[in-house]
């Protein structure tokens, strides 16, 4: 069983910037991470391949990158210039599955953190 523990959300006025951090227990082929708010469906923010091939939602291009420590299993999510719609519960996710490119679609994703909340406040 793959285990992932999300870090380092918290509130933040628009305009700053916040990184999170995943600790994961081993490295999988295709990890990622997505966002959800109350009454809105699980979004795909970024996805990452084992080979460091990165996928972004249009709405977080240019702002967010995803990146990896791989000696320390550690996957991040750089969020700069942040503004109140990236206000959500951040969870990290992965998965053992193969299909060329690693997918933007929760559902196709294995294992879950337990989320980080990031808030952000006008």
């Amino acid at each position: 069983q793959v285990q992932l523990v999300e870090s380092g959300g918290g509130s933040v006025t628009a305009g700053g910037s916040l990184r999170l951090s995943c600790a994961v227990s081993e490295r999988i082929v295709c990890m990622g991470w997505f966002r959800q708010t109350p009454g809105k469906e699980r979004e795909g923010v970024a996805t990452i391949t084992s080979g460091g091939w990165a996928s972004y939602a249009d709405s977080v291009k240019g702002r967010f990158t995803i990146s990896e420590d791989d000696a320390k299993n550690i996957l991040y999510l750089r969020m700069n210039s942040l503004n109140s719609s990236d206000t959500a519960m951040y969870y990290c996710a992965a998965d053992r599955r193969w299909r060329g490119r690693c997918s933007m679609s929760g559902s196709d994703f294995t294992y879950w953190g337990q989320g980080t909340q990031v808030t952000v406040s006008s």
